[in-house]
């Protein structure tokens, strides 16, 4: 027997309740016997654990649990796992500030090693298990906080298909698509200018960076010209990368230069020779329309750099500051080589910025200023996680060729449902414009290495060129620690040996496969093959260029298709200031802080409602209609479920059946919405609806749902009216799933989630007439409200009697106002109620009193 819906419902205490059951009835189990057919598999965002969640995550995880949900209801077997994204730069980062350490890999490990109690400034050098073993310990603690705010959100995961990045099962797959990759040629390893992050002294890949505006200075360089009295002026702000300048470079159509094009100049304080060259990316309205190109300043160097063929002349080492370099020697001639080292060791050991200001003193001093520095703002690439700008060094680094799968990409770009589908064209942008290979490689710790060893010649060089490659069965494998086959652990690091490969890869690069890990590529091939390629890959727009992107190209390479059909783009919650929300900056709410003022249904209400790709404000206006409708739910299905008497199947008295027919439409228009990817839609379609119900149809049908009509028209609103709240409860479930459950509770067996999603048929059929209309309520509620504002014109409750209402209106409403007036007399206490001739002006007239 089902229990009896309480005298006072309250949404109080109902995320506990109904977490709780969920977790134990395992209601969002996956069943991974269903075919492929009848699953539908979403590749789910693996937030960074490295902190607490933002705003941001509790909208975009909502908006996909709400397609998880709509699609579980639709007789699907939903495959929703979680990930954990706890390897990469910040979680490093992370666990140096919080335990005051840092990473030292030429220290043993301490098997007993405790941190401080109180982080210091000066941070504790620790070996690199020890620093494993700090990251493994903070990010457990931030896994088990971020499933408990997703558990009260109400997300939908099945929380048994929970995977980490850094896990055995992460680390295999990676290091299987890495070998993979290296057999076919579409991974290698070369030195070359990389961009890098000199904070955290690792290499970064185009993909991770972004511009910001800073405000700077601009310098006019004197370099001597090819006549003995004559000089040429360049504007730059990186004057510290003088030592660095290995051509100056115009436009080829620029007049100005066209003498100049082929010969040399000097450069002021080293007074090396460098050519003047022509090529197509230089700005004639820049500056003085002539450019230094140093290796390197900025991307664009680098593209001169390359296609001019210069030689490259660095001075930049990979702490960020200026190296020590011996002019006179090869890579760095000059006319006299003491002046030049005597300004170079002024310089050397200096970071950027302060190395600017020095060398623009010395500048200054030689006369080698044409005007005053002048402020300027501009816009430089930094690492998305850093503070300081990227520099561009070279290093020897794994890169994977994705400038060759441009074509192929694009294509496989057209095989993907975007939504919104202008979103397309960002990752086309993205592509297009590509300009480097994939840099996979990072110079850090806590992340998944590069399972090679290398050979050690008899003379004590590594032999880069032939690595020593594991069987696939073998992986994963941690290169620092184990053996390749056929040597012993003595032999590491000796003539003749091996040495393990240094550093691990870039977390995107096993991000990349998550659709793999996730679903249990090579590991589980009947799972595989039930959820892949996936149906759904929700993310950030911000990631288009990144996760979207990489995974398109190693599921290209690997599988030869797209790794999933759909792309659902979520937009930012951000602040007032536009800015997008982050962890990095702190300061903002917290969903715990939202979820405890307003609750999870609210707070999934508003995440719904907004479309994808559409960034949005926390809008606490909104959270409180989230409330009120999951409260007006509460109360609405208490009074449907208390009301006594019997229901009929079919709906008999004009207003019931209209409402059953509009709430049909509603229906297919929700369902339409969902199927499209547009959840906002429905949701706004069957608000829109309950309220109308709530506030209209309720009001007119109460009378006759007590029976004072007569038995046949209380069967007919009874009926009505549990039909109804039936379909709505289920209806709103995706979105708010702990005040449907609960209703669904008062009255149906097992859980509203697991139940069909609605259809408009069974409502049109227990109209009982072919194709009705919800033209009788539409009429009656219009009438209503007329009365209902001129009982509060003139100040009296709304029981106040009603002597007369006139009514004028087309033909068809008054002939549909007619069957519902029996209704309409006493939901506004209507004594007589004249429903007058046709007209093309409708009118009501409201005359009070008895």
């Amino acid at each position: 027997m089902q229990p009896k819906p309480p005298t006072k419902p309250t949404l109080d205490g109902l995320e506990r309740k109904w977490a709780d059951r969920w977790a134990r009835s395992g209601v969002y189990r996956f069943d991974r016997t269903r075919p492929r057919v009848e699953v539908f598999s979403i590749d789910t965002p693996p937030p960074t654990v490295s902190g607490s969640l933002h705003l941001g995550h509790a909208f975009s995880y909502t908006q996909t649990d709400v397609i998880a949900r709509f699609q579980r209801m639709r007789g699907r077997a939903v495959f929703y796992p979680m990930g954990w994204d706890d390897n990469g730069l910040p979680t490093e980062r992370r666990v140096q500030q919080h335990f005051g350490v840092r990473c030292d890999p030429s220290l043993p490990y301490k098997p007993a090693f405790e941190p401080p109690e109180w982080p210091s400034r000066q941070p504790i050098a620790v070996s690199r298990p020890n620093f494993m073993e700090l990251c493994s310990q903070l990010t457990m603690e931030d896994e088990q906080a971020f499933e408990a705010v997703f558990r009260r959100l109400g997300l939908s995961v099945d929380w048994s298909l929970t995977y980490a990045t850094v896990g055995e099962q992460a680390r295999r797959a990676s290091q299987r698509a890495f070998l993979r990759l290296l057999a076919k040629g579409l991974a290698y390893q070369a030195d070359a200018p990389t961009l890098w992050e000199v904070d955290f002294h690792t290499a970064v890949a185009q993909a991770e960076l972004e511009d910001r505006e800073v405000e700077g200075m601009s310098y006019r360089l004197r370099f001597a010209g090819p006549e003995a009295d004559g000089a040429v002026e360049v504007e730059t702000t990186r004057p510290e990368l003088l030592a660095a300048c290995v051509a100056l470079v115009v436009h080829p159509d620029d007049g100005r230069f066209a003498a100049m094009q082929g010969r040399t100049v000097r450069t002021p304080l080293f007074g090396a020779e460098v050519p003047v060259l022509a090529h197509k990316l230089a700005e004639p309205g820049k500056g003085t329309g002539i450019a230094m190109l140093c290796t390197f300043g900025d991307p664009t160097d680098l593209v001169w750099w390359r296609e001019l063929k210069l030689p490259m002349r660095p001075v930049l080492d990979p702490d960020g500051t200026i190296r020590a370099v011996a002019w006179g020697t090869p890579g760095f001639e000059c006319a006299d080589p003491a002046a030049a080292q005597r300004a170079h060791d002024q310089l050397a050991g200096l970071p950027v910025g302060r190395a600017r200001e020095r060398v623009a003193a010395l500048l200054r001093q030689a006369g080698a200023l044409a005007a005053p520095p002048a402020r300027v703002t501009q816009t430089v690439k930094f690492y998305e996680h850093g503070s300081q700008p990227v520099e561009i060094l070279t290093s020897r680094q794994w890169f994977v060729r994705t400038i060759s799968l441009k074509q192929a990409l694009l294509v496989r770009g057209t095989e993907l449902s975007w939504h919104p589908e202008w979103m397309r064209s960002r990752f086309q942008n993205w592509v297009e414009g590509l300009s480097a290979d994939w840099c996979i490689s990072r110079q850090r710790f806590f992340g998944v290495p590069f399972p090679l060893w290398y050979p050690v010649t008899e003379d004590g060089a590594v032999d880069h060129d032939h690595p020593l490659v594991p069987e696939e069965t073998r992986l994963p494998v941690d290169p620092s620690t184990e053996v390749p086959a056929g040597y012993l652990p003595a032999d590491r690091g000796r003539p003749g040996g091996f040495v393990g490969a240094p550093g691990v890869m870039d977390t995107w690069a096993t991000s990349a496969i998550t659709p793999e890990i996730a679903g249990g590529w090579e590991d589980d091939p009947d799972l595989f093959a039930r959820v892949f390629p996936m149906d759904l890959r929700p993310q950030g727009h911000d990631i288009i260029r990144t996760w979207l992107f990489y995974s398109l190209a190693r599921a290209h390479v690997e599988h030869g298709t797209v790794p999933w059909a759909h792309a659902v783009i979520a937009g930012w919650v951000v602040d007032p200031n536009r800015r997008k929300l982050a962890k990095s900056r702190g300061g903002g709410l917290t969903p715990g802080d939202v979820l405890e003022r307003f609750g999870a249904d609210a707070v999934r209400h508003w995440a719904a409602s907004k479309r994808a790709g559409v960034d949005t404000t926390l809008d606490e206006g909104q959270l409180r209609v989230g409330r009120r409708l999951a409260t007006k739910l509460l109360h609405a299905a208490r009074f449907v479920l208390t009301l006594d008497g019997p229901a009929a199947t079919e709906a008999t008295e004009a207003l019931d059946r209209a409402m059953l027919a509009g709430l049909a439409g509603v229906v297919d228009e929700a369902t339409a919405a969902f199927e499209a990817y547009e959840p906002a839609n429905a949701l706004e379609a069957g608000e829109a609806f309950f309220w109308t119900f709530c506030d209209h149809y309720l009001e007119l049908v109460k009378g006759r749902a007590y029976g004072e009509a007569g038995p046949a028209g209380q069967a007919s609103a009874v009926g009505a009216l549990r039909l109804a709240l039936d379909t709505m409860v289920r209806l709103f479930a995706p979105v708010l799933p702990f005040v449907t459950e609960e209703v669904w509770s008062w009255w149906r067996d097992g859980s509203v989630h697991a139940s069909p999603w609605p259809e408009g048929g069974p409502l049109r059929a227990a109209t009982g007439v072919e194709g009705p209309t919800p033209l009788a309520l539409e009429a009656a509620t219009a009438v209503l409200t007329e009365v209902r504002r001129a009982k509060t014109s003139a100040k009296q409750s709304l029981r106040t009697p009603v002597a007369r209402v006139e009514v004028t209106d087309h033909p068809g409403r008054l002939a549909a106002l007619s069957e519902a007036a029996g209704d309409l007399r006493r939901a506004g206490a209507i004594t007589d109620l004249a429903l007058l001739g046709p007209t093309d002006t409708p009118t009501v007239k409201v005359q009070l009193g008895t």
